[in-house]
């Protein structure tokens, strides 16, 4: 009997360690993992340990879990120079307490999911780039203690519902564009208040009903009205820089605040309501003309009502927000409101699809193509020659962070003005046929690339490449140091430059959709029809989101002007491997140069190889910026005219002898 009862007992602890070790719950792996989706830059790579594959995530940088490993209960992923969306799917990480993701460079709007965190006792977002309106579903999350918002571009309403915060004490959402009053609390318990009543199922939902607050901050939004007097015991500095009827704090100029309410337009008081309830006894003793008249006054009164009403229905509608799938599930049924900022495009040119399909007749003019994009050229009545990119993506992949980030990154192009740079023109959305477009103006003589590896090399004589070099460079330093923030070409190098009929060159980032949309096709299967797109390596992923990595691409470039090879060769392996015997030796650095090329400056070819080397150095703190490159190519470059006819002269002398 005992060896049976120890038996039993080993089998039940058994079990009970199968329990305590069982696998953590798929819903919230997953939803993590979608948090990870939504995120297209990691330039530190603190997600780089979040795979999908591990079934417990609770050694994942910048995740807690509870003592028994079960549940996430914090997330803190802090200034980390994240940049993407907030996925809804992170209202499935039920048990979670803390959500910091501050200083990072999050965009879209907050997710009215999150108002499912029933757990939630920290959500700090602040210093980040979001949009739209905070949710009023925040007003579920009764553990809240503490919400900071704040340096984001929040717009809309400050909702009353946050009043249903009993255990809030800190509220800080400065730095926004919030608009309308600060609210105090709802009708119903005004009413309430008025007959004396205390009922209990009357829910305070302005702030008034926060009892716990402490610290609030609202400073520099666009709030109206009055300081509600419930909060009147806060510093007046939680108010400044907003459009207040308040002498004491520091209010915005009226230029910039928009009409202000009276005061008079304010709750109602004990009196109004006594005036009221006389009116209604009133009634029955007024003549016959006066009901008529009143009667025909408020018919008036409730047509105009009823124009105003589908006057606002219609800019409702007109607002730009789409409902576009966020994520596309099994059913495809999951929709979010996604929110778009009318001011992000509002100066940048929407093309229609038939003026573009006209213009690139019939889109069959094809002049470049890859897995993610096409590229068509084109001519706009009346105007100038075009190339506009049309990106290879069904409509059942996208997803709604995608469609921000298209509109990010249309907003970004718009932004470059520069002789070196090429110039976005505009772009295209429209939902049937989906399409997702963008306009350039269009360099007539083609890619570098084509000219140094397809074209006649006597094209492009050794004063030329000096030129090309030297508007590249230019190019580059207007993006990395005029600019802020600053730009960098996603994937610099022969293909990214294009030449003007002059060649003059004019730098062009058709390749930056190629990561976001690689993670698209990770996760959502695939997406164009020529095979899956290329994935870079982490370490080449990493290096082309930030400006040392265009200063090193910047170096390769020179190599393969110099040189006429390509930057990579299947049989030979890397330019600059090859290249490094010849750089720093003054007696074989001419086997670098061109052999189609009859003559070339010594003095100019010893600066070039010289950068290429600063620019390539392993150690990428030592490579210098590129203003510091600009100059010292011009300073030691001569492209003048003389140098021109000079090379040119020695060439007709060379084949007059040889003749």
């Amino acid at each position: 009997m005992r060896p049976y009862i120890c038996f039993l007992i080993m089998f039940l602890a058994s079990g009970v360690l199968c329990v305590t070790c069982s696998s953590f719950p798929t819903k919230e792996v997953r939803a993590l993992t979608t948090f990870k989706e939504a995120i297209y830059e990691d330039p530190h790579l603190v997600l780089s340990n979040w795979n999908a594959l591990d079934a417990d995530p609770c050694g994942w940088f910048g995740i807690t879990c509870n003592k028994e490993r079960q549940h996430v209960i914090k997330i803190n992923i802090s200034g980390s120079s994240l940049k993407g969306f907030l996925a809804p799917e992170m209202s499935q990480v039920t048990y979670l307490q803390e959500l910091t993701l501050r200083k990072n460079n999050l965009i879209g709007t907050i997710p009215k999911e999150f108002g499912m965190l029933k757990f939630l006792k920290v959500l700090d977002l602040g210093m980040n780039q979001l949009t739209g309106p905070i949710p009023t579903e925040l007003g579920n999350l009764t553990s809240l203690v503490k919400i900071n918002l704040q340096s984001n571009g929040l717009s809309g309403s400050l909702p009353a519902e946050l009043g249903n915060l009993r255990n809030l004490s800190e509220l800080i959402l400065d730095r926004n564009k919030l608009q309308g009053p600060v609210p105090a609390e709802n009708n119903s318990s005004f009413v309430a208040k008025i007959h004396g009543t205390n009922d209990s199922r009357t829910s305070v939902t302005g702030l008034c009903g926060a009892s716990q607050l402490k610290v609030v901050d609202l400073s520099y939004n666009f709030l109206v009205g009055s300081i509600p007097k419930c909060l009147e015991y806060l510093p007046s500095s939680s108010f400044q820089g907003n459009c207040l009827q308040e002498k004491d704090a520091k209010q915005r100029p009226i230029r910039q605040c928009g009409p202000q309410p009276s005061r008079s337009h304010q709750a109602p008081s004990l009196k109004h309501h006594s005036f009221k309830d006389a009116a209604k006894h009133q009634k029955a003793s007024k003549p016959a003309w006066l009901l008529a008249l009143e009667i025909a006054t408020g018919i008036m009164a409730g047509s105009l009502f009823l124009v105003a009403i589908l006057t606002a229905f219609q800019r409702c509608r007109s607002k730009p927000a789409i409902i576009i799938p966020w994520k596309k599930s099994g059913s495809e049924k999951e929709h979010l409101m996604v929110y778009v900022d009318s001011e992000l495009l509002k100066d940048v040119t929407k093309f229609g699809r038939q003026e573009l399909e006209v213009s690139c007749e019939d889109f069959s003019n094809i002049i470049g193509s890859s897995p993610d994009s096409i590229v068509y050229k084109g001519t706009m009545r009346g105007g100038p020659e075009i190339a506009v990119i049309s990106l290879c993506i069904k409509e059942q992949h996208w997803t709604g962070y995608l469609e921000l980030y298209f509109q990010r990154e249309v907003a970004d192009l718009a932004r470059l003005n520069h002789e070196n740079v090429g110039k976005l023109l505009g772009y295209c959305r429209e939902s049937s046929p989906f399409t997702r477009m963008l306009v350039f103006e269009y360099a007539s003589n083609g890619t570098l690339y084509e000219h140094l590896h397809y074209g006649e090399g006597s094209q492009l004589s050794w004063t030329r490449r000096m030129r090309i070099i030297l508007g590249i460079a230019r190019g580059l330093k207007y993006l990395h140091a005029e600019l802020e923030p600053p730009f960098t070409i996603s994937e610099l190098s022969s293909s990214s430059v294009y030449l003007t009929e002059d060649f003059s060159p004019k730098l062009v980032d058709f390749e930056s959709w190629k990561m976001i949309l690689t993670r698209s096709e990770k996760n959502s299967g695939s997406i164009g029809n020529n095979g899956p797109a290329c994935l870079l390596p982490n370490s080449l992923e990493k290096r082309h989101l930030d400006i040392q990595g265009n200063i090193h691409s910047f170096g390769i470039l020179l190599l393969e002007i110099v040189s006429g090879k390509p930057p990579y060769c299947k049989d030979k392996g890397c330019l600059i491997d090859w290249a490094r015997d010849y750089l720093e030796l003054p007696e074989v650095m001419s086997y670098i140069v061109d052999p189609e090329l009859k003559h070339f400056s010594y003095d100019d070819l010893k600066v070039i190889c010289e950068v290429i080397s600063l620019c390539t150095h392993t150690d990428s703190s030592k490579r210098p910026s590129m203003k510091e490159i600009s100059l010292m190519l011009e300073s030691k470059i001569d492209t003048s005219v003389a140098i021109e006819l000079k090379s040119s002269s020695l060439a007709w002398a060379e084949l007059a002898l040889s003749s």
